[in-house]
């Protein structure tokens, strides 16, 4: 699946509030990581991966989580993630990499509480996709 079509897929099923973009920078986002693969074509859980690794646990627990999700900056993101992926995100959104940075750390936090029904992170992402379907 195209970044582009999922990024209008993950848009469309997460209804990201007043910004049409939240959607497409996700899903750019997804495409990226997906592209570059390891775990088991899921890249909703390659992220959070990524994010706990690099100093953000606490955060990526509280969106999982019920409660009250923590913030992130831009600069957080920045610093979590592989600069070519940001590279890559920015590219497909079509925005520059701190504008990317900035519009993840917007979206995440709630993108994934809502993909991560009862704080499980989905096998893969098309159950993650037939999750937000149904």
């Amino acid at each position: 699946m195209a970044g582009n079509d999922l990024g209008g897929l993950l848009g469309t099923l997460l209804g990201s509030g007043n910004s049409s973009d939240g959607g497409n920078i996700l899903g750019a986002l997804l495409s990226a990581l997906g592209k570059q693969g390891g775990n088991g074509g899921n890249p909703l859980g390659g992220l959070l991966d990524t994010l706990a690794k690099s100093g953000l646990a606490e955060q990526k627990e509280s969106w999982l989580g019920s409660g009250e999700n923590k913030a992130v900056t831009g600069t957080q993101i920045q610093q979590a993630l592989p600069d070519d992926t940001l590279q890559q995100v920015a590219k497909e959104a079509g925005v520059s990499p701190d504008q990317a940075a900035d519009a993840l750390a917007q979206e995440l936090p709630q993108a994934v509480d809502r993909l991560t029904p009862n704080g499980e992170v989905p096998a893969s992402l098309e159950e993650l996709i037939q999750q937000q379907s149904l």
